[in-house]
């Protein structure tokens, strides 16, 4: 008696992952084996992107913060020590959106960081 390869267990499982290669390129959307390799790498990228995010929201967030600093006299760093000397907790993603939209705010901001490391 041969083996039987095409149960609807094998077939549900093949087409799940067809499925979520839609909209891939070439082979990459029709053939079970070469669509398998291309998901998992789609997986393998999406986990590690979730995490770089993170790091590349903060780079922008200091980028900003960093040229508004610079407009008001200060350098990102003397900014953010002045902060810490005046006791102001503001954190750079609420920094960042101040610097963008009220630039009155963060030259306050900047003022009161000058006040601090001047004493």
């Amino acid at each position: 008696m041969p083996r039987v390869k095409s149960t609807p267990v094998t077939k549900n499982r093949r087409k799940k992952i067809i499925k979520l290669a839609k909209g891939y390129y070439g082979s990459k959307h029709t053939l079970y084996k070469v669509a398998n390799q291309a998901v998992m790498k789609s997986f393998m990228y999406a986990y590690r992107d979730r995490r770089n995010k993170k790091r590349d929201f903060r780079r922008l967030w200091i980028t900003r913060i960093n040229a508004a600093a610079r407009m008001n006299g200060l350098s990102y760093s003397r900014l953010m020590h002045g902060l810490k000397l005046a006791e102001i907790e503001v954190n750079r993603k609420m920094l960042a959106d101040l610097a963008v939209t009220d630039t009155q705010a963060f030259t306050q901001l900047a003022d009161l960081a000058k006040k601090a490391i001047a004493k």
